[in-house]
This record gives structure tokens, C-alpha cells and sequence, in this order.
């Protein structure tokens, strides 16, 4: 049965912030500079540069950044296994 873009994209994007969340729990747990903590928890950023424009009466901010880490990559596969199975 195919799958909805829609319900890809939720379901990975599901995926990305539970490794999210799951990398900052183990950060409570671990000390700074182990390896454990390098391994899950260090990310790497990667995204467009981030403009400021101060436009007198407005001040506009564009722009993100991606924080990628081993526990995201976990988590994206654990949602794509969910997403097999899903109806």
C-alpha cells in the first residue's frame, strides 16, 4: 500500500524530534567530554546563514539550522520501521 507524502514527511519528522528529545535525555545522564557523549549527543549544524534586516520599524530574521546527530538517525529509522507497519 503506498504511502501519503504527507504521512512520510509526519512520520520522519516524528522520527528527527523524538531523537531529538532522547539525545538531550541521555545528555542529563552523561559526563561532559565522555565518548558516550560525544557519540549521541554532540551534533553537527548545517543550514543556510542566518540575515538580520532591521528595517526601522521591523527587525526580520530569516533563516535555520539542522542539528543532526546519531540519536536522530536512530530516530529516523525507528519512524521508518513504525511506517512500515502503519495502515
Amino acid at each position: 500500500m503506498r504511502k501519503s507524502m504527507g504521512t512520510v514527511v509526519l512520520t520522519l519528522t516524528l522520527g528527527i524530534l523524538i531523537g531529538a528529545i532522547f539525545s538531550e535525555l541521555i545528555a542529563l545522564f552523561l559526563n561532559e567530554g565522555s565518548v558516550a557523549e560525544q557519540l549521541f549527543v554532540n551534533h553537527i549544524k548545517f543550514g543556510p546563514k542566518v540575515t538580520e534586516w532591521n528595517l526601522v520599524i521591523i527587525d526580520l530574521t530569516f533563516g535555520f539550522e539542522i542539528h543532526f546527530n546519531l540519536m536522530s538517525v536512530i530516530g529516523v529509522f525507528v519512524a521508518s520501521q513504525m511506517l512500515r507497519w502503519y495502515r
